[in-house]
């Protein structure tokens, strides 16, 4: 099981239809190709694969955040692409099938070794809870909070960029092949993720926000006996000033390696504090809960 929550840092794709042929895309790059397969962006290249071929289309994207920083924006990307493009041919995908089709991208086509999680929050939204069976079905529910748990949530989990970005594909890559080698201690460890998980759920239905924020703690000192490469002198620093401020608990969001620092904080100015002198900027953040969304069509 996995608990998810969606947050209101955006990714905008507009697709329109230019004035001559071709297929024009502005990202952090320009392209302008005659035909999908020349497309050098591999998940633009793949989702007008996946919808049929557009001779005639201009698909331009903006991002609040940055790739490799753990907080999704592949995901979020992917599925507002599919979202975009369906518009712009006048067809649908229901919720169910945009995170499907995210997943069949990034991860069937693509061979990224990342999980579904991203693509199904992004397409959610909320604060949800999915179970990835063996059968590749997904269960998805709401997590059964009061609206006193969610705000204590929101004002308790503060959000800081530490700088570094990184693959998630890189990091993931050695535990992929861990796992798919049946390594003892890799899959213990990945075990031990899902209960953790079930224990979540738990504290968090309860309203016990403060042992939640404990929980993380736990979790990144298990996520860290992964691999090395999961964090760093300087994070970890950063990390146990943090747990001396103010923080109950925390962990880098994502793959690890890089990417925000999130704290569960009940003397949060404390921790304002202390990050501030440490230079980290806060990245202010809400709960969104309209997952992928048309926004004019």
């Amino acid at each position: 099981m996995v608990i998810s929550a969606a947050i209101d840092k955006y990714v905008f794709v507009t697709v329109t239809r230019p004035f001559i042929p071709g297929i024009f895309l502005k990202y952090s790059k320009l392209e302008r190709v005659d035909d999908y397969a020349s497309v050098e962006h591999p998940i633009i290249r793949e989702a007008l694969q996946v919808l049929g071929t557009i001779p005639q289309i201009e698909i331009t994207t903006l991002a609040d955040i940055p790739s490799g920083t753990g907080l999704g924006s592949s995901g979020s990307f992917t599925t507002a692409l599919l979202k975009a493009l369906c518009t712009f041919q006048r067809s649908q995908l229901h919720t169910e099938e945009l995170a499907r089709t995210a997943c069949n991208i990034e991860i069937d086509r693509l061979k990224e070794p990342v999980g579904k999680q991203d693509q199904y929050i992004a397409a959610y939204g909320g604060v949800t809870c999915f179970s990835f069976n063996n059968d590749e079905t997904v269960d998805v529910r709401p997590l059964q909070v009061s609206a006193e748990t969610l705000y204590e949530l929101q004002d308790n989990l503060l959000l800081y960029f530490t700088g570094f970005s990184r693959s998630a594909g890189a990091v993931l890559q050695d535990q992929v092949s861990r796992t798919m080698s049946a390594d003892k201690s890799m899959l213990q460890n990945l075990h031990y993720v899902r209960e953790l998980g079930m224990v979540s759920k738990r504290l968090l239905e309860a309203g016990k926000t403060a042992d939640f924020g404990g929980l993380m703690h736990e979790q990144w000192e298990n996520k860290k006996r992964r691999s090395g490469g999961m964090s760093n002198p300087q994070i970890d620093e950063w990390y146990e000033v943090a747990r001396s401020n103010g923080a109950i608990g925390g962990k880098l969001v994502g793959a690890g390696g890089g990417g925000f620092l999130m704290f569960y904080a009940e003397d949060r100015n404390r921790l304002r504090r202390a990050m501030s002198q440490l230079k980290l900027e806060e990245v202010r953040f809400n709960f969104d809960f309209e997952g992928t969304k048309v926004m004019l069509a």
